[in-house]
């Protein structure tokens, strides 16, 4: 099948988007809509007294300023963080209420504390910067550690020392016990340094009232940048006080979540509230500034880990102890991220019997964090590969032999990992040797030497990676095959830039043999699909492709009775192949095509009607494990600090591959996230004032293509046991193990001047100083 599952198929979507035909949130404009904007806390902490909005009412064009009151006059409701979670003595944790506009205090900078309407965006924005709100500056606490410090400023008086949880997983007693008896404890502690997603489309909404049949204000819609609105729907009906069928969410063009746009934010239900109190659409979208004080951030993590070994190198006990940053108020999922979702994977590709993980979850006046590319696995990645590599350094078995020495082996599989993951499949030996065939390790030694004489230390480093993905709850699929063959699918998924129209049309062609052309994919839309789990996790083409594929498998068997009455023979006589209907043991056939357009006759409007239309649901009964090998090669000018990635290496294995050529692009936008993290971004606050010192790219700095090396990529496909598509998720597998491949390079570049670690990202200015105190530090030896 020429655009078939497996084939490296252009992006169907791209011409659209090339040629200026996507429509993003902020091209959507309703009529009569009038511009939000917000008036945004100056301070990371302060009381919040009177507020005067005469002098900003007064302006031309202003309709309306907003506070919390107005909100609590219509019982407005919380964001709410959705979270399962149990400290460790059983209790709950301290949930945060969080109105779209702050109340009593404003806990970081940015928090909005009052929203301006008005006819202009100009005319919203000058008289936002009239509101006078009376402050009373506090003082603020941002550092991770230094949060939990005593005697430092409470974020909410119901968390003391700031504390919002105490949780943990594995067996205490088995790592205390290996730690205690084992050869050798190596021991490291790391910071998983902040960031946020910045993706090229900021954050936007349109929220508006739709009409009546009797001409009565009807239905509450919004448009919103996304990625999945039958979640942003429940919490809007429940947080407006309205039924979910009062409010239509749509999503279209997305131009980048990372998992960033998955959460509700207050913006949203603040332009919500305005458009049903007005009675008509208002329209906010985040410049780049705004965003950097508003949107959720990512990582922020501090940990110290212990390492068990045998004087053979084999693993004995893990210990990890992490303090998590998570903001001033829980997102929808922020106290998820640090425990469940990445702890599990501490464990990685190896056969540690005993894991034991600790995460202390605490409040600071900064930012809320959530999920980032990954969400909890590249930070558990980072921790064990740069542990496991340190060991490798510390027993002198190096980073590629005490890997081989742990590994799962693929004949164990299936594998039950102490901390209840049973990994379906995995061969993490042969993708290690395939990536160091693939780096030329081999020829290291003498690129070390030449870099050497050119004055630059060179090195590689290398991380194995495994990760649990598309699993979780059921995604729906609903594919219609119209009279004239065409076929529309109808997904609860939302793509944000990843790929998902091209892929789902290739499951179709594979399955229904229609060619890319006849499909039209409808995403983002509460009234055309029913119900979605939206994307995250690497889940869509996993789950909803598994769910598109039943639903055309049903679609055959629904279109089988027609196709056997144009054939003249019996049901069981007919099969389907390549689009096509046969009698078997014949050369006679028909089309789908001709089969929906009999199908179709029936309803009153010729071939122009529905012919087919079977909905899909699947669970996955169990997550994927996408796994592979990542190998970096660097060299670092002394003389600076500045650090070169000259080549990257990749063997991955994602199961049964769709499109190799999506594949790939994810590789590389996830290598180049990764490499930022490690490298270049780090959010910075001002630790007296709480400001936030980079808040913007002037000061927080992005990968540029210039910063990217060659990267060259192997596919390892083991296909998966969990979902009928043989898939393992792909999305995040570069971000996961491109920040210790790199770290692990430059430790390496770095290692005969005796440094053992440096913390992300290693700007610059922090290897040139790490390189100048280790010259000291040998000088006075």
């Amino acid at each position: 099948m020429k655009f078939g599952i497996g084939q490296a198929v252009p992006r169907t979507e791209d011409a659209r988007l090339l040629t200026g035909g996507g429509r993003y949130t902020d091209d959507v404009s309703l009529p009569g809509q009038a511009y939000a904007a917000f008036v945004r806390s100056p301070h990371a902490f302060a009381a919040i007294g009177a507020v005067d909005a005469s002098e900003a009412l007064a302006q031309p064009g202003v309709l309306a300023v907003y506070t919390v009151a107005d909100l609590d006059a219509e019982k407005i409701g919380m964001i709410p963080c959705q979270a399962a979670l149990k400290q460790r003595d059983g209790s709950n944790y301290v949930d945060t209420p969080r109105p779209a506009l702050a109340r009593g205090f404003a806990r970081h900078v940015g928090d909005p504390v009052a929203m301006v309407v008005a006819e202009t965006l100009e005319a919203a924005r000058e008289a936002a910067e009239l509101v006078m709100v009376d402050y009373e500056d506090r003082q603020s606490v941002t550092g991770t550690l230094e949060a939990l410090e005593p005697g430092r400023p409470l974020v909410w008086d119901e968390a003391p020392n700031n504390l919002c949880f105490d949780w943990d997983t594995g067996d205490e007693a088995a790592v205390e016990a290996a730690l205690a008896g084992a050869h050798r404890v190596i021991e490291l502690e790391l910071v998983n340094n902040r960031v946020v997603a910045n993706p090229m489309e900021g954050r936007a909404c349109v929220a508006g009232v739709e009409t009546g049949a009797d001409g009565a204000p009807g239905r509450l819609l919004i448009y919103v940048t996304s990625q999945g609105v039958h979640g942003l729907q429940k919490q809007f009906a429940k947080i407006l006080n309205e039924p979910d069928s009062r409010i239509r969410v749509l999503t279209t063009d997305v131009g980048g979540g990372f998992g960033m746009k998955l959460f509700n934010y207050p913006e949203y239900v603040a332009c919500l509230f305005a458009a049903r109190r007005l009675n008509r659409a208002v329209k906010w979208a985040a410049d780049r500034i705004e965003g950097f004080i508003s949107d959720d951030h990512g990582r922020d993590h501090v940990s110290k880990a212990r390492l068990a070994v045998d004087a053979d190198g084999h693993f004995l006990g893990l210990r990890v102890d992490t303090v998590a940053n998570l903001g001033a108020y829980l997102s929808n999922y922020g106290p998820f991220i640090p425990t469940d979702a990445g702890s599990a994977m501490l464990v990685g590709s190896y056969k540690t019997p005993a894991v034991y993980v600790r995460v202390k979850g605490v409040f600071t006046n900064t930012q809320p964090v959530d999920a980032y590319r990954g969400a909890g696995r590249p930070e558990a990645a980072y921790l064990l590969e740069r542990l496991i590599d340190h060991a490798g350094r510390i027993t002198g078995l190096g980073p590629a032999e005490i890997r081989r020495r742990n590994f799962i082996p693929a004949s164990a599989m299936p594998y039950a990992t102490p901390m209840g993951q049973v990994y379906d499949t995995g061969e993490f030996i042969q993708n290690l040797e395939d990536g160091l065939i693939l780096a030329d390790m081999a020829g290291l030694p003498a690129r070390k030497e030449k870099a050497k004489a050119r004055g630059k230390l060179r090195g590689a480093g290398l991380a194995t990676y495994i990760e649990a993905c598309s699993g979780g709850g059921p995604e729906q699929a609903t594919v219609q095959v119209n009279g004239d063959g065409k076929v529309v699918l109808m997904i609860g998924t939302q793509t944000n830039g990843q790929g998902h129209e091209t892929a789902y049309k290739q499951i179709l062609a594979d399955r229904l043999g229609v060619p890319p052309e006849d499909v039209e994919v409808v995403q983002g839309d509460t009234d055309r699909v029913s119900w979605g789990s939206g994307t995250g996790g690497s889940r869509s083409v996993p789950v909803g492709g598994s769910a598109l594929a039943e639903g055309a498998a049903k679609v055959v068997k629904a279109a089988t009775p027609v196709a056997a009455d144009l054939l003249e023979t019996a049901e069981v006589d007919v099969e389907f192949a390549d689009g096509r209907f046969t009698i078997v043991g014949t050369d006679r056939s028909v089309s789908l095509k001709e089969v929906a357009a009999k199908a179709a006759e029936g309803d009153g409007n010729g071939h122009n009607g529905i012919a087919f239309s079977e909905m899909a649901r699947w669970t996955p009964p169990a997550s994927t494990f996408p796994n592979g090998c990542h190998i970096a090669e660097v060299e670092v000018d002394p003389a600076t600090g500045i650090v070169e990635v000259l080549r990257y290496s990749v063997v991955d294995d994602f199961g049964t591959v769709i499109n190799p050529m999506l594949v790939i692009g994810q590789i590389h936008g996830g290598v180049a996230q990764g490499l930022g993290q490690a490298l270049q971004e780090r959010v910075v606050f001002d630790p007296d004032s709480g400001q936030l010192l980079s808040g913007s790219f002037m000061d927080y700095q992005m990968p540029r293509a210039v910063d990217m090396p060659p990267i060259e990529v192997k596919l390892n496909s083991v296909p998966s046991t969990t979902n009928m598509l043989g898939m393992k998720g792909a999305g995040e597998a570069g971000a996961i193990g491109a920040p210790p491949a790199i770290i692990n390079a430059v430790v390496d570049a770095l290692s005969d001047l005796g440094i053992t670690h440096i913390d992300m990202p290693a700007t610059p200015e922090t290897v040139w100083a790490a390189i100048r105190r280790a010259e000291t530090r040998m000088a006075a030896e």
